[in-house]
């Protein structure tokens, strides 16, 4: 009888140990799909040095001009700052700091965010890029390594405070004989390094976004040059709540299909 009770015992204390773990493997999930018609305003200042060094600083203003999710609104500025430093002729290397500042439709759930640092995001970034010329035509790789940082409270099961991610962009640029103007096209592949554990697609890391643009620059003087541009990009994430009260968690996909039309203005000297 003893021998019994302490088997009835010790099959329920696992019992109860494992009910937090059974309790983790449930999930809701729902799947969200928007779109996005954006215009993009922008400057940007380069400072060249013949030595290969160059300083640059961007402003870059996104305005939602549809949004299925949110309708139309400010969505989010970039200033960015660069340095870079072209080694040879068809290597260059560069580093810099971004602060974001998000726009209305910054989340798909956290709408009404009180918290300054909430609405903040810092970003760092390093890139390589190689580069060949063949008679009129530039061809170039550019890969870049990028954290997005947080200020404000995460839990870090649903969100990276320091969010990795691999940048992988192939594009070319056209060179017109006699004309001032540049046509070119790019595609890149934006993929995720370190989302947390309950984030990743079937366990492992996902790629988060696809882009292209093609667009055309045309230098208006010896130092200015104005870009007119057409983005598309695809997006994918997962946005994951734990919920310790209930004990369960509950998954969103969200898939964003995102127009952007676009004019900067380049000043380098």
């Amino acid at each position: 009888m003893r021998i019994l009770r302490c088997k009835t015992v010790i099959a329920v204390g696992l019992l109860l140990c494992a009910l937090p773990v059974f309790a983790w493997e449930y999930e809701s999930q729902e799947k969200r799909t928007g779109t996005v018609a954006e215009l993009r305003v922008g400057a940007d200042f380069t400072k060249k040095w013949r030595n290969g060094l160059r300083l640059g600083l961007e402003e870059d203003l996104r305005f939602d001009l549809y949004n299925s999710m949110y309708g139309p609104a400010f969505r989010r500025s970039y200033t960015t700052l660069t340095f870079a430093y072209a080694p040879v002729e068809y290597v260059k290397l560069d580093a810099g700091y971004s602060l974001k500042i998000m726009g209305a439709d910054s989340t798909w759930t956290d709408t009404k965010r009180k918290d300054v640092n909430e609405w903040l995001r810092h970003r760092v970034f390093f890139s390589v890029t190689g580069a060949y010329k063949v008679d009129f035509v530039k061809l170039y790789i550019r890969e870049r390594a990028m954290c997005e940082m947080r200020t404000d409270s995460v839990n870090p099961l649903e969100k990276s405070k320091y969010k990795w991610s691999l940048r992988s962009k192939i594009g070319a640029d056209f060179q017109v004989p006699g004309k001032p103007v540049k046509p070119y096209l790019w595609f890149e592949l934006i993929n995720t390094l370190n989302a947390p554990e309950y984030q990743q697609k079937d366990g492992k890391q996902f790629i988060s976004a696809i882009r292209t643009q093609a667009g055309v620059k045309w230098r208006v003087s010896k130092l200015s040059t104005l870009n007119f541009f057409y983005r598309f990009s695809y997006a994918y994430d997962r946005d994951i709540n734990i919920t310790k009260k209930k004990g369960y968690i509950e998954l969103v996909e969200e898939t964003l299909f995102h127009h952007a039309i676009g004019i900067t203005y380049n000043l380098d000297w």
